[in-house]
């Protein structure tokens, strides 16, 4: 009896493996990680801007439309939660999306406000603020990339036949991915040209009558 379960449990393993389960447990595991490393990235950034904000407001207090702007778009990005389990639900992963993206625009329109304020950019911190941005960003951008490959790949698995049956058995649904072409769009900030404007000349008046000319005495 003993022989006959052992021999049942390694005939139900051999299954298992051949239609693919271990691989969708391993998928899975490859793009929880990928999504942790997206999160800590995207967390690395929020923590940059309280410094940043502070810094470009000790030169540009005036500048309080876009410093709020940011403010507010990073309270927005840090309350919209997207845990692993979530990541097949593509609404969930639009709402992170566009915050994320909503607070990619709103650095890129103060950090060309900043463009305007010498002094604020040869303050060190300011630079020192601006590096660490620019870094974290690729990382984003890395990070991210490597999370799509990943999601991509389970994908394939769920959609891609015999294992899609192994799919609907376990109930392996696809992932939402990022759509990065939209996030680009979303995180594009303005053109702003800090030239002075040329006066365009006014346009001319038309010519008023002279006025008659006093006749002329009469000649001797």
């Amino acid at each position: 009896m003993r022989k006959l379960m052992w021999i049942v449990s390694l005939l139900a393993a051999s299954l298992l493996s051949g239609c693919g389960y271990n691989e969708f447990q391993t998928r899975d595991e490859q793009v929880k990680a990928a999504w942790s490393e997206v999160l800590n990235q995207y967390k690395r950034r929020a923590d940059l801007i309280p410094n940043l904000v502070n810094t470009v407001q000790g030169y540009a207090a005036h500048e309080r439309e876009v410093l709020t702007g940011v403010t507010e778009a990073r309270a927005r990005a840090t309350s919209v939660q997207l845990p692993p389990e979530a990541l097949d639900n593509p609404e969930a992963v639009r709402r992170f999306q566009e915050a994320q993206g909503q607070l990619s625009g709103a650095l890129g329109r103060l950090l060309v406000v900043a463009e305007a304020y010498p002094q604020l950019k040869a303050d060190a911190n300011f630079r020192d603020l601006q590096a660490q941005l620019e870094g974290t960003e690729n990382r984003i951008t890395t990070a991210r990339n490597r999370f799509i490959k990943a999601v991509q790949e389970y994908n394939i698995l769920a959609r891609q036949f015999p294992t899609n049956l192994t799919a609907m058995m376990f109930g392996y649904k696809p992932k939402a991915s990022f759509e990065v072409e939209n996030e680009k769009a979303i995180s594009e900030p303005p053109k702003v040209d800090f030239a002075p404007k040329s006066a365009v000349p006014a346009a001319p008046s038309a010519a008023s009558p002279s006025p008659p000319s006093a006749p002329k005495p009469p000649t001797k």
